[in-house]
C-alpha cells in the first residue's frame, strides 16, 4: 500500500505540472475564475487519484461480506451494504459545488467575452446602420463593389464573368441556353419573393421554345414571337416583371427585385445552384450589392 500511495503522490504531482506546463499564463492573471479552475483540477486530480488507490487497494485485500439482500439472479446475488463513504462524500459535495459556482462561484451577470463581444457588435451594427440610413447611389455601388469581391467573387470572379464558367456572368445577360433551361424545368425556388413560381414546359413546342429564348437572351429587340404571349401573363409585355403579389421577376435587366430575391432564395439555374445569403447581409448591404450588380458590363 505503500509503494501505491507514494506513486499516487508521484502521479499528482506530474498531472499538476502538466497542466500548469500547458496553461499556467492563463493562471497567473487577475482573473480569479482562472485560479478557481486551477484548484478545481487540482482536487478533482487529487480526489481522483486516492480514490482510485483506496479502492485497487480493497480490491486485492478485502473480501465480501454482509447481509445478502434477497433477490438473486442466476444464483448471483448483493450484500446489502451501506455507499461507499467516500463515494457519497464525494457526490454531495459535487452537488454543493454545482449550486455554489452557479450563484456566487460564476454568477450569469459576471463578465464574459461572449457578452462583450455581443455589446460592441450591437454597438456597430447601430452605427453602421445610423451611418448608411439613406445612402445614395454613388455610395451603395461603392459599397456594393466591397461586398462583391469577399461574398461573390469566390464564384462569380472579380471581374464578375465567372470563373471556368461555373456561375453566372453578370456582366451579359442571360445566354440562349440559360433561357431555354428555365422554360423547359420551371423556376420554383424563389419562394420568399415571387411565390408564385414557374412550372416547366409552360411552352410545349420546341421551335416556339428556341424563338423566345434568343428574344429574351437577345435582349428583347426584334420581333416578339407570338409564343412569347404566355411568358408576358407574368413578366410582362416588356419582360421587366409584373407588381402582383404573383407577377414574375424582371427578365430584361438586373433589378434590386431579382437580385434579393436570388441572395434569399438561392437560384437553380443550367449552371448549378446558388446557395441563400438569406441574413448573411443587411438590408443596406443587399440594396448596395444590387446596385453594383446593376452597374456592370451591358447588364
Amino acid at each position: 500500500m505503500k509503494s501505491m500511495v507514494i506513486g499516487g503522490i508521484i502521479l499528482i504531482i506530474a498531472l499538476m505540472a502538466g497542466t500548469y506546463f500547458v496553461a499556467g499564463d492563463a493562471f497567473i492573471s487577475d482573473d480569479y475564475i482562472n485560479a478557481l479552475t486551477f484548484l478545481g483540477a487540482a482536487a478533482i486530480i487529487t480526489i481522483s487519484t486516492f480514490v482510485v488507490l483506496k479502492y485497487v487497494n480493497q480490491m486485492k485485500n478485502d473480501t465480501a461480506s454482509g447481509e445478502l439482500a434477497d433477490e438473486n439472479w442466476d444464483g448471483i446475488g448483493e450484500y446489502k451494504n451501506n455507499v461507499p463513504t467516500g463515494w457519497a462524500l464525494a457526490f454531495i459535495g459535487t452537488i454543493i459545488w454545482m449550486f455554489w459556482y452557479m450563484t456566487i462561484g460564476y454568477p450569469v451577470t459576471g463578465f464574459s467575452q461572449i457578452g462583450q463581444w455581443n455589446e460592441e457588435t450591437n454597438e456597430y451594427n447601430a452605427k453602421f446602420e445610423s451611418k448608411w440610413q439613406n445612402p445614395n447611389e454613388q455610395t451603395l455601388n461603392a459599397m456594393g463593389q466591397s461586398i462583391f469581391l469577399v461574398q461573390c467573387a469566390p464564384c462569380h470572379g472579380v471581374d464578375a464573368e465567372g470563373i471556368n464558367g461555373k456561375a453566372q456572368n453578370l456582366t451579359k445577360r442571360m445566354s440562349k441556353e440559360q433561357v431555354e433551361f428555365t422554360i423547359r424545368n420551371g423556376s420554383n425556388h424563389m419562394v420568399t419573393s415571387f411565390p408564385g413560381g414557374m412550372p416547366p414546359m409552360m411552352i410545349q413546342d420546341d421551335k416556339e421554345i428556341a424563338d423566345v429564348s434568343v428574344y429574351v437572351a437577345g435582349g428583347f429587340k426584334g420581333e416578339q414571337p407570338a409564343a412569347y404571349a404566355t411568358c408576358a401573363a407574368c413578366h410582362g409585355d416588356n419582360g421587366e416583371g409584373m407588381p402582383s403579389e404573383f407577377g414574375g421577376p424582371n427578365i430584361k435587366s438586373y433589378d434590386d427585385g431579382i437580385v434579393l430575391a436570388v441572395l434569399k432564395d438561392g437560384k437553380k439555374g443550367l449552371l448549378g445552384h446558388m446557395p441563400s445569403f438569406n441574413e448573411r447581409l443587411n438590408e443596406t448591404q443587399e440594396k448596395a450589392l444590387a446596385s453594383y450588380i446593376r452597374s456592370l458590363g451591358d447588364k
